[in-house]
């Protein structure tokens, strides 16, 4: 990829993203959170790329791959008012769609192409398909990354106990807020495994599967950055104060402790 290729996807981003704001101000509100978590995400690839000493070309096809991440988000809130996949569309295969429906790639090379494109349309996974071209694996890690440091950042702001911001509607994805809270997903953490969203019922139940985000991170980078802005006790903190809670954080804790004294990377 080429510099002003990557400096015209910058210049056409905002155009698209605001072609779908509307005259309803609660509609910009949750479309201007995906545009601003697109820049973080952007800005957190870029310092994964760094720390990972990507050469110039591969760092920018990183890049493209973040801008575009979440693009897919923008016509799936317009039409279901939404950002849950499973009451409207999945939000990556749409994003792939949209890619191809813009053409906004077609000047690159083929093999950069679907790199980008697979990588938006896997980013969401659940977990990473075999199916995946090889060389597209690399790339969907850094943004799965580069996405849950943005996510953790943006849930602390919103839902932190010092947060004075309003949250835009979306943000919960529509759980019940109450005090209850799945066993199955708190099991999920002392297994060392990601929580599904088919197993949610209620908002404790999505805050949860934010502690085992962790299992699914790639690089050293990115726990040093959940220790360092304190991502871990900021979701913790706004959990029911139980002690099987209580256990379950400092269990990820430890696991970090661990991960990071064994170089984790890539």
């Amino acid at each position: 990829m080429k510099r002003d290729e990557i400096l015209l996807f910058k210049r056409w981003f905002p155009g698209y993203c605001s072609s779908f704001y509307t005259s309803e101000e609660e509609d910009n509100r949750n479309l201007e959170l995906k545009e601003e978590h697109t820049a973080y995400v952007c800005a957190n690839i870029l310092n994964i790329a760094r720390e990972e000493s990507l050469c110039e070309g591969d760092a920018m096809i990183a890049e493209a791959a973040a801008l575009f991440h979440d693009i897919g988000r923008f016509p799936q809130y317009a039409k279901y008012k939404t950002f849950m996949d499973s009451l409207s569309l999945n939000h990556g295969e749409l994003g792939a769609e949209e890619l191809a429906g813009t053409g906004i790639l077609n000047s690159l090379p083929v093999r950069e192409q679907e790199i980008i494109t697979t990588t938006v349309k896997f980013h969401n996974a659940f977990k990473i398909p075999e199916l995946v071209r090889p060389d597209a694996i690399f790339f969907l890690k850094l943004v799965r990354d580069a996405d849950k440091l943005d996510i953790w950042r943006i849930f602390n702001e919103y839902y932190g106990k010092d947060s004075t911001k309003d949250m835009p509607s979306a943000v919960g994805l529509g759980f019940p807020d109450t005090s209850e809270y799945s066993r199955d997903a708190l099991e999920c953490i002392f297994n060392k495994q990601l929580i599904s969203l088919a197993m949610l019922k209620t908002l404790n139940d999505f805050k949860l599967t934010k502690l085992s985000w962790v299992y699914d991170l790639n690089f050293s980078y990115s726990l040093r950055m959940a220790v360092k802005e304190n991502y871990i006790d900021g979701v913790a903190a706004t959990l029911p104060q139980t002690d099987e809670i209580r256990k379950a954080v400092e269990f990820v804790h430890e696991y970090i402790r661990r991960k990071l004294e064994g170089g984790h990377s890539g």
